[in-house]
């Protein structure tokens, strides 16, 4: 737990892969939430894109949330472009359920690297500037401009990041063609790529009744009405459960998750309260009727008695997808090259959600990849890892994903 991060650099300096120095140092910087470091994260990117030669920017919609722009122009820059997208903050930690200190990017005998950040997502970002350090090198040029997007704030839900960036003219002036964003680790051999994504409604059922004192037997209280609001959605939530466990088919993307986050009211032990609320995280498929959903759960409501409310706080409507099949040229040109390196890709819609939700509501197309296969998903949890081989052959991957759909030929509605 002594080990500090100029040890590490003494220790490796010699033997270790300078791609793997990168990485790790880029780790620790402590671009955790709520204070990220964003400034470091500046820093280091201009750093990098000062050695590989990349044109690069900061723009800054909300105060104190750089998002970092790096470019590599194409021979034919009017066509439109690949984005690399990937997030620049991390999750917070809870430091004394970690092995190693957590922003040390210890990496151990076998070559794994602890570090918040190390999965979500800070691998992806230096594989994007390390696969285009490699293709550049080569002397390699592409009709299409790639862009580099480092935004803030996706872990609080990117509202202050890609979320206001996309509805800027200077995302638009990118001219996106198609972006790749983050994706997750996948347990066994498969490579996880993700082409949609689920709706994410954050709400609040508010339940109102009659107050009283705690030793008698009160009609129409708030949390008899509670109980049967709760009841409703944990009795739905069970059935999609079962629904996912009885068919091997289906992943957690084809399912809506639902998850009982908060519960309150009262002021008293003795007092029965006028009111009382419960918060629920539903993730949607898009797939599911999400006009049909919002009425269930308006009907689980009525059900429950007079004088309940819903209030939204999260409610997205949006449920573009990419075509994962041959029929369209972006996904042509990424699992092309998956195929050849002898990849088996597993398309999937993403159980969660990231900044590629606010990419393809702006209209554009966008895939969820990151590289990790035979892989424990760690985003998020004490004592994320990423083994160092896994990482450098996610470069490997990257150029030549990168340059295909940098490739790509000219398209319907380009000059």
């Amino acid at each position: 737990m002594t080990e500090g991060p100029a040890t590490l650099n003494k220790m490796d300096s010699v033997t270790e892969n300078p791609s793997t120095t990168r990485f790790r140092e880029y780790l620790r910087i402590q671009s955790v939430q709520p204070q990220p470091d964003y400034d470091g994260i500046v820093r280091f990117l201009f750093k990098m894109a000062d050695e590989i030669g990349l044109e690069k920017k900061t723009l800054e919609f909300s105060p104190g949330r750089t998002i970092v722009i790096l470019t590599w122009r194409g021979t034919q820059p009017q066509l439109k472009s690949v984005i690399l997208n990937s997030h620049t903050d991390v999750v917070p930690v809870f430091e004394e359920f970690w092995t190693y200190p957590p922003f040390a990017a210890h990496k151990d005998k076998d070559g794994n690297i602890y570090a918040r950040g190390a999965q979500d997502m800070k691998s992806v970002t230096i594989q994007y500037i390390e696969a285009i350090r490699q293709i550049k090198s080569e002397g390699q040029q592409f009709p299409r401009t790639i862009h580099l997007t480092m935004v803030p704030d996706e872990e609080i839900g990117g509202q202050m990041g890609m979320e206001l960036f996309v509805k800027h003219p200077e995302f638009h002036a990118l001219n996106p063609g198609i972006t790749l964003d983050e994706g997750l680790a996948n347990p066994r051999d498969e490579f996880s790529v993700f082409y949609g994504e689920k709706c994410m409604w954050w709400i609040t059922i508010h339940c109102r009744g009659d107050p009283g004192h705690g030793s008698r037997f009160i009609e129409n209280t708030a949390a008899a009405k509670l109980h049967s609001v709760i009841t409703s959605f944990l009795d739905f939530r069970e059935k999609e459960k079962k629904r996912l466990e009885s068919n091997s088919g289906l992943t957690l993307g084809d399912v809506t998750t639902v998850n009982l986050t908060k519960v309150n009211g009262g002021v008293s032990c003795n007092v029965i309260p006028t009111e009382m609320s419960v918060t629920f995280d539903i993730r949607i498929p898009p797939t599911v009727d999400l006009k049909e959903f919002e009425l269930q759960i308006e009907s689980w409501c009525r059900e429950a008695g007079e004088q309940i409310t819903i209030e939204y706080h999260q409610k997205l409507m949006n449920q573009k997808m990419t075509t994962p099949e041959d029929s369209d040229p972006w996904w042509k040109a990424f699992s092309d090259p998956c195929k050849e390196m002898g990849l088996e890709l597993k398309a999937e819609i993403f159980p969660a959600s990231t900044d590629s939700y606010f990419i393809r509501t702006a209209g554009y197309d966008a895939l969820g990849f990151s590289p990790m296969n035979n892989t424990p998903i760690l985003l998020h949890d004490h004592n994320e890892y990423l083994n160092e081989d896994t990482f450098l052959r996610g470069i490997k991957i990257y150029t030549h994903i990168i340059g295909s759909l940098a490739s790509v030929l000219s398209l319907a509605g380009e000059q």
